[in-house]
């Protein structure tokens, strides 16, 4: 029983009906406090802009994972990925390489610390990391980090043939039923790739997953295609919970912008900066420059 609440929870997560899920979490915990549900109260608790009240929960379900080497991996990833989102990159790096320390080769584990690593100009290490995890599991996620890595070390050819990649990775999963519309979307926003179509996507994916995170992937794409009214309201939508994710203030900064209200976009690019001066590989340096 307990377990269905927690896979409900998560379906209205999605459909962005958060009240419902958090009561869900609550009731799937008092059935059974486990590592599967210290981990979703979590994830309420970081959407709800909590963030050390998330690191208390996700720390009950490091101690709940029982010393299983793949299940407590997964709970220091997810705190490095808390730690990671306040700009704490010290102790973020500390709970990845625990996580592989733990549990050798975890491509999660290499993915985030290959992010760190970036973030703090150590290109070389990595591009590193990121290539095994790139080379031990295929994922989008991981071959769109290695290409961020390469595009800000210069490497920009290596970038685009991370690229090509993605693109045929993501054929395959269209091929086999996997729909990723949303993360197809963002990195194609993010990257400046056929916005139109990436904007067409991003209604679809919003569609199908109206969270606070399918109403950001809209507004970006929206403002990217010089929709900056449109973009507000959707990204009004995507800051409703009071999540503390720098990427939102980011994207809010860049609508407010667009609309031509300098002095807004001043504040939330500053508020984005002091959330996570290492937000984005690829925006955090614009972000710096427009604060100014």
């Amino acid at each position: 029983a307990a377990d269905s609440y927690g896979a409900v929870g998560d379906a209205l997560i999605e459909l962005g009906r958060y009240r419902e899920a958090f009561a869900a979490f609550d009731r799937m915990t008092a059935l059974r406090p486990n590592l599967a549900g210290y981990a979703r109260v979590a994830y309420g608790r970081e959407l709800l802009g909590r963030p050390q009240a998330a690191i208390e929960a996700m720390t009950l379900a490091r101690d709940a994972s029982g010393g299983k080497p793949e299940p407590a991996a997964w709970t220091f990833v997810e705190l490095g990925k808390l730690y990671f989102g306040m700009g704490r990159l010290d102790t973020a790096r500390s709970h990845f390489r625990d996580a592989l320390r733990i549990f050798p080769g975890y491509v999660y584990a290499l993915d985030w610390l290959a992010r760190t690593e970036a973030a703090s100009g150590r290109y070389a290490r990595a591009v590193s990391l990121a290539q095994r995890a790139v080379d031990a599991v295929p994922l989008p996620q991981f071959v769109a980090t290695l290409a961020d890595i390469r595009r800000a070390s210069g490497d920009e050819r290596g970038a685009r043939r991370e690229f090509e990649l993605m693109g045929a990775i993501q054929r395959l999963l269209v091929a086999n039923g996997i729909n990723s519309d949303l993360e197809v979307a963002l990195f194609r926003v993010d990257h400046g790739i056929r916005l139109p179509g990436a904007l067409r996507l991003a209604r679809i994916a919003r569609g199908n997953r109206p969270s606070i995170y399918g109403d950001d992937v809209l507004a970006w794409a929206l403002v990217r295609n010089g929709r900056c009214a449109e973009a507000r309201v959707y990204s009004k939508r995507s800051l409703r919970l009071g999540t503390k994710d720098a990427n939102l203030y980011f994207h809010r900064a860049m609508i407010e912008r667009c609309l031509g209200r300098h002095a807004d976009a001043a504040t939330w690019f500053t508020r984005a900066l002091e959330t996570n001066p290492s937000f984005s590989l690829i925006w955090a340096e614009t972000a710096r420059r427009y604060a100014a």
